[in-house]
């Protein structure tokens, strides 16, 4: 999927500046992602599609979000949510946050991190088990 500039709706917290990034492949299997800011030449996020991990992975959108995002009814199926990886010493310690998607609509290139209200969801979930 190719979306050349994303324009974040509410910056990410703790990156008040940062509201345009690109999203570029980091592996050839398009797993792993790089989200670099394009105002701030040092700043990227590692971020992966949810399904090769958490297959069943289905988290709730708000109503607000859908309207902010400019998602249509008809579009939500081309939804792009990605996990926001928090690197550990091993892969082993690598994390992501289930609790805080980034949601992308690639159709209008907005996106906006999604705090979800299900407690359940972890905030540090093992990349892998």
């Amino acid at each position: 999927m190719d979306i050349p500039v994303i324009e974040l709706a509410h910056p990410m917290p703790g990156f008040p500046d940062d509201a345009r990034f690109a999203l570029v492949r980091l592996d050839e299997d398009g797993v792993l992602l790089g989200f670099r800011s394009l105002d701030s030449d040092d700043l990227q996020f590692v971020v992966v599609p949810p399904a090769p991990f958490f297959p069943d992975y289905a988290p709730v959108i708000g109503d607000d979000v859908v309207t902010e995002l400019g998602i249509e009814p008809e579009g939500v199926g081309d939804v792009l949510v990605l996990l926001v990886v928090r690197a550990g010493g091993s892969l082993a310690d690598t994390t992501v946050n289930l609790r805080a998607p980034l949601v992308v609509n690639p159709a209008t290139r907005r996106a906006s991190q999604v705090i979800l209200d299900d407690q359940d969801l972890p905030l540090a979930a093992p990349l892998v088990a």
